[in-house]
């Protein structure tokens, strides 16, 4: 008999892998292989795992996914690696915190039987924020990911969610290596 969620979970990392992978080079197909992903995920997290924040994370990846497949088919002189003063970084950090704190807090009132809401509700406002900051092309966005990915990977662990848990800490190298990637380009411009 087929292990429905173990193939959902094998999908959804072989399209994850592709979207970072083809993100840290700027390749507008990392878009596609994102919505795919995440639009698995969004059956796995909600029916099997409980990881209602997560779910609608997936739900949000596959939105902005659209926007990020439009926003970067803009003509290239448009698309360029950004670095943002300090300033966008504190205030992005605290509205993740205030997010984070009002979805643990829904997330207890409505659904009883959510698995660690609090971690779950700051990986997960956290990512739509550096999934934001992905989609407008800044540099410290990888520094973002690795810090949520490498959460995330906690969280999954700790979920039995163990090859998902595997590839947030391949997303934690590949984050790194985005990271200096997008450094690179940013240096030439």
């Amino acid at each position: 008999m087929l292990d429905l969620p173990f193939i959902l979970e094998v999908l959804s990392v072989i399209f994850g892998v592709a979207y970072v992978a083809l993100a840290a080079k700027r390749n507008i197909w990392c878009w596609l292989f994102g919505i795919l992903g995440s639009a698995v995920s969004i059956f796995l997290f909600w029916h099997y795992s409980k990881l209602y924040a997560e779910a609608i994370l997936s739900v949000y990846y596959v939105v902005t996914g659209v926007i990020g497949w439009v926003e970067w088919n803009k003509p290239k002189r448009e698309r360029k690696v950004l670095k943002v003063p300090l300033v966008n970084h504190a205030l992005l950090i605290g509205l993740g915190i205030v997010l984070s704190f009002g979805l643990y807090f829904l997330l207890g009132s409505i659904l009883k039987d959510a698995t660690r809401p609090m971690l779950d509700s700051f990986t997960t406002m956290f990512s739509f924020l550096a999934t934001w900051i992905t989609i407008k092309r800044w540099l410290s966005c990888w520094l973002y990911w690795i810090i949520i990915d490498a959460f995330t990977s906690i969280m999954y662990w700790n979920s039995d969610l163990n090859i998902y848990a595997g590839l947030m800490l391949a997303y934690t190298v590949l984050a790194a290596y985005a990271y200096f990637e997008w450094k690179k380009e940013y240096l030439k411009s």
